[in-house]
């Protein structure tokens, strides 16, 4: 067994069913050992996609995503999206190649200081020195990726653990006589060099599966909060990403709010937790509840900028913080109840603690009209409505070309029980928010808190995989739509049609819209009207261009024919200008 046939062993051991990579020579042995061992190797066209895609792997699937890179530009190509899947806490165990160990440092080809690169965007990194410790260090990597507050972390495997031991020798010459004093003595601390690479390596083996309890709360804490809860005249719950971690059990998650009964806002991967248009759920107008609110829960959301670091709850609201993060736990604003644990859980047992002190047993019934909170839900709901009714009348305005608005409700209506929803975008995304409704648990993929660009075919490429039997639809902005076009290529050839909407209004909208009206130029912020769906076309595809807003729930009809039929699908829609989203720069 050579080095990459012992990484692709604890792969297996693992679980691990999708390998995502673009091909080097530094990680040539790990792929083809991992698809000898039945796991699916899915090569993308750049290396922050495979990243992108192991990250919605994890997202999906609850267990650690997997992707190899090659050395050097391989590795730093991925960094961007490390980062998104830490800023996401998504479990992602990243491997890269590297330059043989007795030749770093001496002008290898691709060798730089990779770990140095990633010791602020990581969890946790290990650098591999033995062929003996590439399988402990692979299932620590798998442990350190699921502990605590999820995370992504990085293997660096240098290209001579990967080969068998007879062809790293004859690479570096070991093997060789010298004539010289100093050649003999350089082909005896090669020899011993190599010896010391491959020393126990014939006694390693993969171990078990490691799969690690999500971080529990204490019952005394969950009882202090069910008692707040029950004396509050208006709670509010709003439940974030981190509620989803333990994705086989989101289902639960989302009866447990059933059960609890108070107005919940959904964000991130929590957004589809309770299907469409379900009466606790609330869509608009969140920091209008937060300031009204008297209990305030945050269960895996973190006070940053998306809640004002802290200033849009009320002073004087019991505010209760569940995060499996301890900075993320008090963050910009204590809360009067920290609870340092995994938010869904925690939510799946306060409901239980609230059956308990009501002395009812555990229902999963709707709550009615009579139920606690029944007017305080009805007065948000109301909100709700008014706020979808201005939506509307702004849909059915002309803008020029397509409405977005207009778009967007259209496309809302192709959505069905099996779609997922994959946001890559600036403005266009942002309207998509406030108008599409993700169908259930797991259907909506966005970035997070980084905010990154281009993550939509990685998303899409994992989404599909996870979920074949899945509609998968890309809502891409026309600037973001940049960083991963080329991927059509990958969905053609590994046979996964997703559909992706690129909302093309030639223009980096959210920027431009503050920075003309502050400064009086659009310097850098203008596109054009570019043909995308040829772009599509021309990688095996089917593209669709829409610029007659009539036409819009037709074309998307198509889009989805197309799709069902096998072939990847591109709707280019040429938007016309809108102020939906005025005033929406976050800093």
């Amino acid at each position: 067994m050579n080095g990459g046939e012992l990484v692709a062993a604890v792969l297996q051991a693992q679980g691990v069913e999708f390998l995502y990579t673009l091909v080097g020579g530094h990680i040539s042995p790990i792929l083809v050992a991992a698809r000898r061992a039945g796991i699916r190797i899915v090569d993308t066209r750049h290396e922050a996609t495979a990243v992108f895609a192991a990250d919605a792997t994890a997202r999906l699937t609850g267990r650690p995503g997997v992707a190899a890179v090659t050395a050097g530009p391989g590795v730093t190509n991925t960094l961007t999206a490390v980062k998104n899947a830490q800023m996401a806490q998504s479990p992602v165990v990243l491997i890269g190649g590297a330059a043989p160990t007795a030749l770093q440092g001496r002008g290898a080809l691709q060798d730089i200081d990779q770990m140095a690169l990633f010791t602020t965007v990581v969890k946790w990194s290990k650098a591999v020195r033995r062929v003996r410790d590439l399988a402990p260090a692979l299932e620590e990597a798998f442990r350190q990726a699921q502990s605590g507050a999820p995370g992504p972390v990085f293997v660096e495997c240098p290209v001579d653990l990967l080969y068998d031991e007879a062809m790293v020798r004859q690479l570096y010459g070991a093997a060789r006589q010298g004539k010289t004093l100093g050649q003999k003595a350089t082909t005896a601390y090669l020899g011993w060099h190599v010896n010391r690479l491959f020393a126990g390596a014939e006694a390693q083996q993969a171990g078990p599966a490691i799969r690690v309890a999500p971080p529990a709360p204490t019952s005394d804490q969950v009882r202090r909060a069910a008692e707040r809860l029950r004396q509050a005249q208006h709670p509010l719950l709003i439940v974030g990403s981190q509620a989803t971690l333990d994705a086989p059990r989101a289902g639960e998650v989302a009866a447990a709010l059933e059960r609890i009964g108070a107005p919940v806002y959904l964000s991130g991967m929590a957004r589809g937790l309770l299907g469409r248009d379900h009466p606790v759920q609330m869509r608009h107008k969140r920091r209008d509840a937060l300031r009204e609110a008297d209990f305030v829960l945050l269960a895996g959301v973190p006070c940053d900028f998306r809640l004002d670091y802290g200033r849009h709850i009320r002073g004087g609201a019991f505010y209760v913080s569940a995060n499996r993060s301890r900075q993320d736990l008090t963050k910009n604003r204590r809360p009067n109840l920290g609870v340092l644990g995994d938010p869904g859980l925690f939510l799946r047992q306060l409901a239980d603690q609230l059956d308990t002190l009501a002395g009812l047993r555990p229902s999963q019934d709707t709550p009615g009209d009579d139920a606690p909170w029944a007017q305080w839900r009805a007065q948000l709901r109301q909100r709700d409505a008014a706020r979808n009714d201005e939506i509307a009348a702004q849909a059915s305005q002309p803008s020029g070309h397509v409405n977005p608005l207009h778009l967007l409700a259209e496309l809302d209506r192709e959505i069905g029980p099996q779609t997922i929803l994959v946001a890559d975008g600036g403005d266009f995304v942002g309207s998509a928010a406030y108008i599409l409704q993700p169908p259930g648990p797991l259907t909506w993929l966005d970035p997070g808190p980084f905010g990154t660009l281009g993550v939509g075919a990685g998303f899409a490429l994992g989404a599909k995989l996870c979920r074949p039997e899945a509609e998968v639809w890309i809502i891409y902005g026309d600037g973001s739509a940049g960083y991963s076009l080329a991927e059509f290529d990958t969905f053609v050839r590994h046979g996964l049609p997703v559909i992706a909407v690129v909302g093309n209004d030639a223009g980096w909208s959210q920027i431009a819209r503050e920075q003309v009206e502050i400064f009086g130029d659009d310097v850098a912020t203008v596109l054009a009207h570019s043909d995308y769906h040829r772009v599509a076309e021309g990688f095996g595809g089917v593209g669709f261009r829409l610029d007659d807003p009539e036409l819009a729930g037709e074309v998307l009809q198509q889009a989805r024919q197309a799709a069902a039929a096998g072939r990847p699908a591109l709707v280019n829609a040429i938007l016309g200008r809108t102020d939906f989203r005025k005033g929406s720069i976050s800093m």
